[in-house]
């Protein structure tokens, strides 16, 4: 079943179709940059059925030039999509705990090549209501092949191009945007003509996203309407993968800048601007 009005399922609503007679399939994401390591908390407790996904080792490349999170090989995400049960005919929910971010990369891979049904579980698993489980379930071998192609993927010459010729949005906390601090990349700053649009303005004090209308105005105050020629990025291609979910939810397709920051600040011959305009 194709869900075309949102890519969000409620935690009320989850539970219902985990109840009926063609239940998606759960993927726990959990990440947090920094630790503790997701698994660890996945086997202390997940969502009863829910496959692991580990986002640095299944969801990304091994760090280097191409940035913190870079994408895998298309061969080995397959791989590791079917490993988890992954099928293109059955409809899959991703969930995460920590702000968002993880299960939002995973909406965006799986999404951007080729399964037509997956959604995010709005507020992870601190808004499920149900009981959590310790056993480890092994599910049958899913189908799913990845196109070769990621739909809707920037470069970094691209990203540069729409930030003059589009909306370029990056989606990294202020401070980092303007200069002022830099925690993990080389050099301090933002991509020359892109504006700030904090990941964590998207949701509410509850983790849960902002109401479609409340998200939909927020971006068009920045340009990004529908329609409009819109990209993402943030440190390392996860964050961003969340504000992309958002505008989706405003009814804005947006493409995303995986490389991001991390890579673009690691090419000393790209220009960097500082303070709180484009630039």
């Amino acid at each position: 079943m194709m869900h075309l009005m949102s890519p969000l399922v409620s935690a009320r609503e989850l539970a219902a179709e985990l109840a009926g007679p063609r239940p998606p399939l759960l993927l726990d994401v959990r990440y947090r940059m920094g630790g503790p390591p997701g698994r660890e908390t996945y086997d202390e407790g997940h969502i009863p059925g829910a496959v692991y996904v580990d986002l640095e080792a299944e969801l990304a490349g091994p760090p280097g030039p191409a940035g913190r999170h870079p994408l895998p090989p298309p061969g080995a995400f397959g791989e590791a999509m079917r490993r988890a049960g992954v099928s293109a005919g059955r409809g899959v929910v991703v969930y995460d705990g920590w702000q968002g971010w993880a299960s939002a990369r995973a909406w965006w891979m799986l999404r951007r090549t080729g399964h037509p049904d997956v959604r995010v579980l709005d507020g992870g698993v601190d808004a499920w209501e149900g009981p959590l489980s310790t056993d480890t379930p092994a599910p049958p071998p899913g189908d799913f092949r990845p196109e070769p192609r990621v739909r809707g993927l920037l470069t970094a010459d691209e990203a540069a191009v729409l930030a003059r010729r589009g909306v370029l949005l990056d989606a990294r906390a202020g401070e980092r945007y303007r200069g002022e601090t830099e925690p993990i990349d080389k050099v301090a700053g933002h991509i020359p003509g892109a504006l700030n649009a904090p990941t964590t303005q998207n949701v509410t004090p509850d983790g849960t996203f902002r109401p479609p209308a409340d998200l939909a105005a927020r971006f068009a105050a920045l340009g990004a309407v529908p329609g409009a020629e819109v990209g993402v990025y943030c440190g390392s291609g996860v964050s961003a993968a969340h504000e992309v979910l958002a505008l989706a939810v405003a009814g804005v397709e947006a493409s995303l800048y995986v490389g991001s920051w991390s890579e673009w600040s690691g090419d000393p011959s790209r220009p960097v601007a500082t303070g709180p305009d484009a630039g």
